[in-house]
């Protein structure tokens, strides 16, 4: 049996003695500024320079510069060599001058929807690929103007931790989605769980291991007198709450998500996005999915409530366009699911999951902390993929398509300016 050789650990329990472990470790993060000191991390968010501005906006740099010079707009800050750079607020104010003094291209500008348009509700599932997905939709809809709140339905707050909100180390109560929707009498508005983002525009409800108590709570009452809970109603009513103030609602699904919480995304869903990846073997756990998916939906339809979403779309992640197993796997996604599959593919990125192990996405990042190449290769899919879901979300809105164009319009420009000038003033 081996010997400890600290002698404070026979006089502990054995409880102690693991508990005295987490203490060391966690001391010792803390003195190298690693651990948490608060729930919510209050980090900024970088500024953008004048390029990335007026590419988010679809207009030229030099339009820009000219705005700044006769003091139009917002004033940029003046960085090193006289370089122009704005928050993101600023960006959404320079939206609202450049809807007003270009009126015939104000949805272009101020893409908030007007009256008769519905709330967009997304419940991104299907695979792990669920939380980097939901977290670069979401910040990608909040730069484009869009008003957007995302539902973190993992346990393990994955999401919440990307937007710099840390649950797994530090107490929470009542702070998920579990607040608004609980049967007992502690339940509280949706207003009350809602964080903002360093992303102007851009809202969340944290995951915590409080869902976890909905889960149990709710398969109890489906084992008693009570029946079938009504899970998925509390949730559709708690995004009602809130629904005139945002135009998407991005719903995290992890893998993690309990079946009751899944059937509460599925039924206040105006659309799912479906991951999948390109390897055999993850196509057959898609088909295991889409079983579990089309089990929940007939519950809701038994349950005398039809179910009828303007979009089911396949989003396929983690793409090695080098591989031709990948190739293959793609090609038979794409003979099977038609036009429900997105165009795009997210490709497998060092520079994507480096960003995710400093808790960041490549839009708070800038070019050199991954490496130029990567970053422009891993924007241009991540970008392109949103353009491709704003254009659906257009579509249902009645309005047409532009995003798509846009994206490939400045993936263009960019690629010629890198080649033939350096960064904009």
């Amino acid at each position: 049996m081996p010997h400890c050789k600290n002698s404070l650990f026979h006089m502990d329990t054995t409880s102690e003695h693991i508990q005295r472990h987490g203490k060391e470790l966690w001391d010792r993060l803390r003195a190298r500024g690693a651990a948490p000191e608060k729930m919510l991390d209050d980090r900024p968010l970088r500024r953008f320079s004048l390029g990335e501005v007026a590419e988010i906006l679809g207009v030229s740099g030099s339009y820009l510069r000219q705005l700044s010079i006769d003091g139009l707009g917002p004033i940029p800050e003046l960085g090193t060599a006289g370089r122009r750079s704005y928050t993101l607020r600023q960006i959404n104010e320079l939206r609202a001058y450049l809807a007003s003094t270009r009126p015939k291209e104000a949805l272009k500008f101020c893409p908030r929807r007007r009256e008769g348009e519905k709330l967009q509700i997304i419940s991104v599932a299907g695979g792990p690929s669920t939380t980097t997905t939901s977290l670069y939709l979401t910040q990608g809809l909040a730069l484009q103007g869009f008003r957007v709140l995302a539902v973190d339905l993992d346990p393990k707050g994955s999401l919440s931790e990307m937007y710099g909100y840390f649950t797994a180390t530090l107490p929470v109560h009542n702070e998920s989605m579990y607040a608004a929707i609980r049967y007992d009498d502690q339940r509280v508005g949706m207003s009350d769980i809602i964080q903002k983002t360093l992303f102007d525009g851009l809202d969340f409800v944290p995951g915590t291991s409080e869902l976890g108590e909905f889960e149990q709570e709710s398969s109890r009452r489906y084992r008693s007198k009570w029946g079938y809970p009504d899970a998925s109603i509390r949730m559709v009513d708690a995004l009602k709450q809130v629904a005139e103030d945002y135009d998407v609602v991005v719903i995290h699904c992890a893998p993690e998500c309990g079946g009751f919480l899944t059937v509460g995304a599925f039924e206040a869903a105006t659309g799912v996005l479906v991951m999948a990846r390109p390897q055999l073997t993850e196509i057959a756990k898609t088909v295991m999915f889409l079983n579990s998916f089309s089990h929940f939906v007939s519950l809701i339809e038994k349950a005398g409530r039809s179910v009828n979403y303007d979009f089911v779309k396949f989003l396929v992640t983690r793409h090695n366009p080098r591989d031709v197993s990948d190739q293959e796997a793609v090609a038979l996604l794409r003979d099977s699911l038609g036009d429900d599959l997105l165009t795009t593919t997210v490709w497998e990125s060092d520079a994507i999951g480096e960003a995710g192990l400093k808790n960041r996405s490549l839009y708070e990042l800038s070019a050199g902390a991954v490496g130029r190449s990567a970053y422009e290769q891993a924007m241009e899919t991540l970008n392109s993929t949103n353009a491709e879901v704003m254009d659906i979300i257009s579509e249902v809105w009645g309005r047409p398509p532009m995003y798509v164009s846009q994206a490939s319009r400045s993936t263009t420009e960019g690629k010629a300016n890198s080649q033939s000038r350096g960064p904009s003033k």
